[in-house]
């Protein structure tokens, strides 16, 4: 228990520095404080009643014990049109998109119970730092519990509204939760707000079909539980009007990958 309180200490103490102290006076996110190991920056608030179906199933406390190796991996694999191989290579392909290494720090948005911002902490060095947001208590909680790394910490934070300041993290990444969300294009507008120059961002997201009386038919479907399919450039499209280059895209079954980098100059 004594590492664990250690731990939790440290996890504050290295976020600690990269949060914006300006929207904290501002009240736009609240005092940074340690709950079960995480960082949370949101208020203790009543149930939302707004919240989709798929935003609830999100945080039902038994989805996270099965998150990383039973719902996520059916799901996806479903979705990739079942490309085994892919899905075996998904997360070193981030890191590598991400150009991840060295003391750079990463933010890992809607990260779950952490198997990809675990990852990506072993891609950097002491000095680096994996953050994982997430708004749910039960995945951050499994986070910390089986995702703990040294270069890791786990925040609970709002993706809409992140804590932190203007060009301060040098890649950031969102997968598998935007077509979750009500507003993902606010999500990637922080999304940029937050990135460095010459920082790097990658999204994983669906894909509408391309055929016109499918996609009718997906969005009707969707729609019930809160999913959304997005159009197949939705996201480059957006990534060119933002100013970014090096944009790629991957296409996997009804899903893409979409990566860019934010311009130097």
């Amino acid at each position: 228990m004594a590492s664990e309180g250690t731990h939790a200490s440290s996890a504050l103490d290295r976020l600690s520095p990269f949060l914006d102290d300006g929207r904290i006076a501002d009240g736009v996110i609240g005092r940074p404080r340690l709950v079960n190991g995480y960082v949370d920056v949101l208020p203790d608030s009543p149930e939302d009643d707004s919240k989709s179906l798929a935003q609830r199933t999100m945080e039902f406390p038994l989805l996270a014990p099965i998150y990383e190796h039973i719902w996520r991996p059916a799901g996806v694999l479903a979705f990739m049109g079942f490309n085994l191989q892919h899905f075996r290579e998904e997360r070193e392909k981030t890191v590598q998109a991400l150009h991840l290494s060295g003391d750079q720090t990463v933010l890992d948005i809607a990260c779950g119970p952490g198997n990809f911002t675990a990852t990506f902490a072993d891609a950097l060095s002491p000095g680096g730092l994996a953050i994982g947001l997430d708004i749910s208590r039960p995945m951050l909680r499994k986070a910390v519990e089986t995702n703990s790394h040294p270069n890791a910490v786990y925040l609970r934070g709002d993706a809409t509204s992140l804590p932190f300041p203007d060009a301060a993290l040098d890649a950031v990444t969102c997968y598998a939760a935007l077509y979750l969300i009500p507003d993902p294009f606010t999500v990637l507008d922080e999304m940029m707000r937050v990135l460095k120059p010459g920082g790097r961002i990658s999204v994983m997201a669906s894909r509408a079909s391309e055929y016109p009386a499918i996609r009718r038919a997906q969005r009707r479907v969707l729609g019930l539980t809160g999913l959304r399919m997005f159009d197949i450039n939705a996201f480059t499209d957006y990534f060119r009007s933002s100013g970014l280059t090096e944009i790629t895209q991957e296409i996997y079954g009804v899903v893409q990958y979409v990566h860019g980098m934010k311009p130097t100059g």
